[in-house]
């Protein structure tokens, strides 16, 4: 006979069935399965937190900018090393305590209210504030970010800072390089302007000679005749007689000596003006870029430009001037008349060998801007360097002949003055054609172009 007993699962007593035995069994197992698959997943998940951890901890002694992470009460949960060394704190005295203790009055009231508008209104807040640390408040930009939980609700904020005084460190040092890159240009540009006048200075030689030798042939006739009148006034202190004077008079022929001297005077005075307009132009060339901007005729301008270049080359070219007899632009004479002597000088250069050479230059006034146009009859400039030659040191001319600054520079000289310079399609001319474009009027001119 089977035994009876208590049935614990229906509560009856009856012979116990093997098949309730394999179910309980059965059971048990896929518990026992659950519970080894959920202690595996929780050890993995285990792994991977300490992992975070891990990674979480490398970045906050890594980084060099100050990254606290706060609770909704402005406690402190979290700190970057960075910030423990500002501090001189380990990390455990900064956890539970307020971020607004490291902050004195206007400064802390600034930071709390950045903290409560992120925190808030959901979005990032930058606020600047002094930080108090052991070595003296130090000034710090931060940046105020929310912490939002799976829900989208905040629960904190993570705060970055970054100390001002390595941001204004920057800041000067990008100063100075600022500084060196300009007096670098300005010594370009002065290298070029040499380089420029160099190749002028026969011209500029024979320019000088033609009017000294002048003064100087003027200043030897008027000793001559200073000589003369010396004798005759000798005569007059000795107390010649009338009759004794008229006949030195004729016989020193100082009426047509006396006439002559006036001319060698007018002569001298002539040539004199003209060293003077020589060295004049020399000086404007030489400027300095920080020279006083004023309104001025760039025709008058363009042609002492041309006439120094025609002076040093030894082959002629024709020169023409098209457009408007005055064309008034706002800008230093100087800077101007070394770009419209470079682009003259490279249309010259580009037309070396060829039959007939020819330059045009043509003057418009379009509303509060001047243009100016500079083409040859040359051979062009090819299509594949014509977006390249504006860049410093390209140049197309053999070793020795050409720094490949001049363009480069006349480009940042005309963009100084606020104008462009571009290669335009080819004038009447055929050949490469520049065109220039400067404003007629600055700050310190009226609208009718008169100086205030």
């Amino acid at each position: 006979m089977q035994p009876k007993f208590d049935n614990p699962f229906t509560g009856m007593t009856g012979d116990m069935d093997d098949t309730v035995w394999g179910d309980v069994l059965q059971a048990v197992d896929k518990t026992y399965a659950e519970l080894v698959d959920y202690q595996e997943r929780l050890e993995a998940q285990n792994i991977e937190l300490q992992a975070l951890r891990t990674f979480t901890a490398s970045i906050m002694g890594s980084i060099s900018d100050f990254l606290v992470v706060v609770d909704k009460d402005g406690s402190i949960a979290d700190a970057s090393t960075s910030l423990c060394r500002a501090l001189e704190l380990d990390i455990a005295h900064l956890t539970g305590c307020p971020i607004s203790a490291f902050f004195e009055g206007a400064e802390q009231e600034r930071l709390m209210q950045a903290l409560g508008r992120a925190i808030q209104e959901r979005h990032e807040v930058t606020v600047e504030a002094e930080l108090t640390t052991p070595n003296g408040p130090e000034a710090v930009e931060i940046r105020v970010s929310p912490r939002l939980d799976r829900r989208r609700k905040p629960t904190g904020a993570v705060l970055t800072g970054r100390p001002m005084g390595e941001l204004r460190r920057a800041y000067s040092e990008l100063a100075q390089s600022h500084d060196a890159l300009k007096a670098t240009q300005i010594h370009l540009v002065r290298n070029e302007k040499l380089a420029s006048l160099g190749r002028l200075l026969a011209g500029v030689a024979h320019e000088l000679n033609n009017p000294i030798s002048f003064v100087y042939a003027n200043a030897h006739a008027m000793e001559k005749y200073a000589s003369r009148f010396e004798t005759y006034f000798d005569k007059v202190q000795k107390g010649a007689s009338r009759q004794d004077l008229i006949e030195l008079r004729k016989s020193l022929k100082l009426d047509r000596e006396l006439k002559n001297m006036r001319l060698a005077i007018e002569g001298a005075r002539d040539g004199a003006e003209r060293v003077r307009d020589i060295v004049e132009d020399l000086r404007r060339l030489s400027a300095e870029g920080a020279g006083e901007m004023s309104r001025f005729d760039i025709a008058k301008v363009a042609q002492i430009a041309t006439n120094w270049v025609a002076r040093g080359e030894k082959s002629e070219f024709d020169l023409s001037y098209h457009g408007d007899a005055e064309c008034m632009v706002f800008g230093r004479p100087g800077h101007i008349q070394q770009v419209i002597m470079n682009l003259v000088q490279n249309a010259v250069d580009a037309m070396q060998g060829q039959d007939s050479p020819a330059v045009d230059i043509t003057f418009e006034t379009a509303g509060d801007q001047a243009i100016v146009t500079v083409c040859d009859n040359g051979p062009g400039v090819p299509p594949e360097i014509a977006t390249t030659i504006f860049d410093p040191f390209f140049t197309t001319k053999d070793v020795g002949k050409g720094t490949g600054l001049g363009l480069s520079i006349s480009y940042k000289i005309v963009e100084e003055h606020g104008g462009t310079l571009s290669l335009g399609e080819g004038g009447r001319l055929g050949g490469a054609c520049f065109r220039m474009v400067l404003p007629n009027t600055g700050p310190d001119t009226s609208a009718a172009g008169a100086v205030r």
